[in-house]
């Protein structure tokens, strides 16, 4: 297939808000692509690139040649031409790189090298985000979403997924099996206000401390223990205490899924920015652990000695989590029937310096990757994780620093939308590492304004929200401050603007 195909159709997609048009033109798209080409074009269609990152910065792709007048491109000789362009290294490979890109934009007609460039940039927003995409490949296997949805949350790669969906319809999607040593997405939650509104859906409950940590998935297969990020990174070197405590409880083969964070002497936790730090350190792990060591704590089991346990409802897995782990390495929990004990339970976080409590039905399965109606967080100070879309340069003190952020919420239809700015709540520290980020991601600039490739997640405390006519959601963050980078989530794990309306209309209400 030509890539022209696969930009006609991504404009295709932009025109329209329809659900059941993007799903019916991904369809038509899907069925006509050979089975070596469905892993790049859902990629791409999905707004990402096969490889990740290839190395290409704005400033490579503001002097493009001459668009081709005819589109000749094939979809997997573009794909192939990015992977020369990431693999290029050592002497020389600056250069090689440019001429590669180069010879790729020569080749592409002027509508291939806007796509090509928002797609490299990250800015390819045109609404066949991830879940459209996972419509119009079970449309066009025959198979209903929620296998192919399933299949992702076990395999984790769409592509991958997509292809064997459309080459084998539900037979080729039954391979895709919880497999120890190798992560699935996490289950998500959503929002609830307070106690008594989370115990009105769910009840009983079961209530946890939510823990201001970072997501850990922890697998142990006959003594060998790895760990993994919710992206799915692999961060076992990253945290050596965790993987030792694993491998002392000699698990014979387990799926555990937790939170990792850094404690004080005295049990209660430093600020998130001090766990995400440690946890974002690649070197000096050994001095840096013996600084700040991180400590595990689990809430859920997938699996155990050869069961896969994500089928099961929660309050089976929770007893064999009783069964397996020790009390010191699980998060506290209590039974609630009522917003009266959810709420002493809350009390009861709050005063050991937690952030908040999460309420779970308790005859729910895993949804892997799914921000599922089972799973509600609850937490007295209002706090969002939003995407960094833009910064500005600071004055006085901070003269040669990008301080104030420009924060936007995630729009389910793609793209972002735009909240406010704060430069509150930043270390110097914070503030170097983010100038230096921030510079690498940067495509254009606006007098003292840098605009940049939303990829950078923030944690943002806020008092609440007002009505804006400033911002084109209508609604502004009130006294926001940045509780710490979000190192281990990507820009579609942030909150969506539905969720920042339902918190506006929620105070409005009150």
């Amino acid at each position: 297939m030509k890539l022209a195909e696969i930009v006609s159709t991504s404009e295709a997609i932009g025109q329209t808000r329809s659900r059941k048009a993007k799903t019916e033109l991904l369809s038509a798209l899907f069925r006509r692509l050979r089975p070596d080409e469905v892993p790049t074009a859902v990629a791409y269609l999905s707004g990402r690139l096969t490889q990740g990152t290839v190395g290409v910065g704005w400033a490579s792709l503001r002097a493009k040649p001459p668009p081709a007048a005819e589109p000749t491109l094939e979809l997997l000789e573009v794909d192939a031409a990015l992977d020369r362009i990431k693999q290029a290294a050592g002497r020389g490979s600056q250069a090689a790189r440019r001429t590669e890109v180069e010879a790729l934009f020569g080749a592409a007609t002027d509508a291939e090298q806007a796509f090509l460039a928002r797609l490299l940039m990250g800015e390819l927003r045109q609404g066949a985000l991830e879940g459209s995409v996972v419509e119009g490949v079970a449309a066009a296997a025959g198979v209903p979403p929620a296998s192919v949805r399933r299949a992702l949350m076990l395999e984790g790669d769409l592509g991958t997924v997509a292809a064997a969906a459309i080459a084998g319809g539900e037979a080729g999607l039954e391979r895709f099996r919880l497999t120890v040593l190798r992560p699935v997405y996490p289950m998500l939650a959503q929002t609830a206000a307070d106690a008594e509104e989370a115990l009105g859906k769910i009840r009983p409950a079961d209530v946890e401390w939510k823990l201001d940590g970072v997501r850990l998935q922890v697998h142990v297969r006959d003594g060998e223990v790895r760990a993994f990020a919710r992206t799915l990174a692999d961060v076992s070197d990253r945290v050596p205490e965790v993987v030792e405590a694993m491998a002392s409880l000699g698990l014979k083969a387990a799926i555990l899924d937790g939170e990792t964070i850094a404690l004080r002497p005295d049990g209660r936790p430093h600020p998130f920015q001090v766990t995400g730090s440690r946890f974002a350190s690649r070197v000096d792990v050994d001095r840096l652990r013996a600084a700040t060591p991180l400590s595990p704590f689990f809430f859920d089991v997938l699996h155990v000695d050869g069961e896969d346990l994500i089928d099961r409802p929660a309050r089976e897995r929770l007893q064999v989590l009783d069964d397996r782990v020790p009390e010191a390495l699980r998060v506290p929990r209590t039974v609630a029937e009522d917003a009266e004990t959810a709420e002493r339970f809350l009390d009861d976080a709050l005063r050991h310096g937690h952030e908040g409590v999460m309420v779970k039905a308790l005859d729910a399965p895993y949804e892997a990757g799914r921000r599922g109606a089972g799973w509600l967080k609850v937490k007295r100070a209002h706090t969002l994780d939003l995407v960094v879309l833009a910064v500005e340069w600071g004055h006085g003190r901070r003269q040669g620093w990008l301080s104030n952020l420009h924060l936007g919420a995630r729009d389910p239809n793609g793209g972002f939308v735009m909240l406010g700015k704060t430069f509150k709540g930043m270390t110097d520290e914070m503030l170097a590492w983010q100038t230096e980020r921030l510079l690498e991601l940067e495509t254009s600039r606006e007098g003292i304004v840098v605009h940049v490739r939303p990829e950078l997640v923030v944690e943002v405390a806020f008092d609440g929200l007002q009505a804006s006519p400033r911002y084109p959601g209508g609604m502004a963050l009130r006294f926001a401050r940045i509780k710490g980078y979000r190192h281990d989530k990507r820009p579609e794990d942030a909150d969506t603007i539905d969720t920042v309306r339902a918190i506006f209309e929620g105070s409005a209400a009150g």
